[in-house]
């Protein structure tokens, strides 16, 4: 009977697909989900407890955060001219976007293989979404294949990571300048991984009347505190903010980001020793027989593996105390695919060792 009911009224986009899956990682040193490594240091533990304990949550939050819209501001040097919307993480901007610019027979353009997020929510929205592949040898746009589908689907909204998850490589920016111009809907620069990279469309923001920039505080090291961003022309802003839910940013997510970002030189020098210990990783793939690593902007790796040996890989690592992401299976682009997340300097030895064993097993 239940099942009948299920059939009936949740909507079959809905039950086609699944939930996002998120792994278990008890006991395993966890590199599989993009996360900054390192913990806050002991002094700031301290001011920041003083802080919480100081805070009462009895009232509602600031429902525009305009403290924390201020430092945001400041630390990812927004332009003045420009509106910002802050969300629950990126995945709330993305469904504010989809229910501003959603309606029936409207489309969702991306790439893939790309951020799973952008199809599901789509999904979830009842809003046709469209993948165009990238090129297959390095994970480049495929300019003409984007052309074709804008042309062909009129998209009301076009995501581009940038880098690009799970590939980690920066597109072309005279490739995305053309399809900016070419799109008559919405295109919004996700910029997660921006503390890896010193590329940016963030000052360009106002060049185009169609373009937004999207961030997160997630991989600079406050994934627990769930804050986005959006930041682009203040008329686009000021409708897509009409879809945000009420004081949607809580009153310990606001004074946490406030106080970290007041500490951004300790996550600024955080991030700079990923970027270093990410050459580490590259170097050490490159030297392993038969993995290739892709070049990455951001804080992971993207290996192909051997023919039929990236489960395999993956479950030895496993076995061994290492969870990676396998990727593998998820997309035709990544058959044979894992991907690593930079670690701490002894996490990283430990998963190259880990994976220099698993590897040696399995050819």
């Amino acid at each position: 009977m239940i099942n009948d009911l299920i059939k009936r009224w949740i909507r079959p986009e809905v039950q086609a697909i699944n939930a996002y899956h998120v792994a278990d990682a008890e006991g395993l040193i966890k590199l599989d989900a993009m996360e900054n490594p390192f913990t806050w240091p002991n002094e700031l533990r301290d001011d920041w407890a003083r802080l919480i304990r100081d805070t009462d949550v009895n009232r509602y939050p600031d429902p525009q955060a305009q403290e924390l819209t201020a430092r945001l501001r400041d630390c990812m040097q927004i332009p003045q001219s420009a509106g910002v919307l802050l969300g629950n993480g990126s995945d709330e901007i993305i469904q504010m976007l989809a229910l501003a610019l959603g309606g029936e027979g409207r489309t969702v353009l991306s790439v893939e293989p790309s951020f799973v997020m952008y199809r599901m929510i789509a999904s979830f929205s009842g809003l046709n979404y469209v993948g165009v592949p990238l090129r297959a040898n390095d994970f480049s746009l495929d300019e003409e294949a984007l052309m074709a589908a804008i042309e062909e689907h009129e998209p009301a909204l076009l995501f581009l990571a940038y880098p690009n998850n799970p590939s980690g490589n920066l597109f072309d920016t005279t490739v995305i300048e053309r399809i900016i111009r070419a799109m008559p809907g919405l295109v919004i620069i996700d910029e997660a991984y921006a503390p890896f990279t010193d590329a940016t469309f963030m000052p360009r923001i106002g060049e185009f009347d169609n373009m937004v920039v999207m961030r997160t505080v997630s991989k600079m090291g406050l994934a627990g505190l769930r804050l986005g961003l959006l930041a682009g022309p203040q008329a686009w802003i000021e409708q897509i903010d009409k879809t945000r839910l009420p004081y949607n940013i809580n009153v310990l997510t606001q004074l946490s980001a406030d106080f970290a970002l007041r500490h951004k030189a300790v996550f600024d020098a955080q991030t700079e020793s990923i970027r270093t210990m990410r050459g580490y990783l590259m170097r050490s793939f490159e030297a392993m027989e038969g993995i290739e690593p892709f070049p990455s902007d951001a804080n992971f790796i993207l290996l192909k593996t051997p023919d039929g040996k990236a489960t395999a890989i993956f479950e030895s690592l496993k076995e061994q105390g290492v969870l990676i992401k396998k990727l593998h299976g998820s997309h035709p682009m990544l058959t044979d695919c894992l991907r690593v997340t930079v670690g701490t300097s002894e996490e990283n030895s430990a998963m190259v060792t880990a994976f220099e064993q698993a590897l040696g097993d399995t050819l």
